[in-house]
């Protein structure tokens, strides 16, 4: 369940982690359509251990992950499952 109105409204604000070194990958996550989503995954994402970074695209429902190193797929599908969406792979 999102954490959205079905209108795909909110009132919370955003926020973005950002890096320049580590491994970046690329994952496709539904679900996600306002500030509110970006700032939810990017806070979960952001608290595991080894997270340098945490992107969320809303409109490309991409959520681009930079780990120090490899990351761990199944780990972060289910932090992402937990919080209310669904990380469905990685992207092409």
């Amino acid at each position: 369940m999102s954490c959205c109105t079905p209108d795909g409204s909110c009132s919370t604000g955003t926020a973005t982690a950002t890096a320049t070194e580590g491994t970046a990958t690329v994952y496709d996550v539904s679900g996600m359509t306002c500030g509110h989503c970006r700032a939810m995954l990017t806070k979960e994402i952001g608290a595991l251990d080894g997270v340098l970074a945490v992107d969320v695209d809303l409109e490309a429902g991409r959520v681009t992950v930079t780990t120090a190193g490899e990351p761990d797929d199944a780990l972060l599908a289910e932090v992402v499952d937990d919080a209310g969406y669904e990380l469905t792979g990685r992207a092409a």
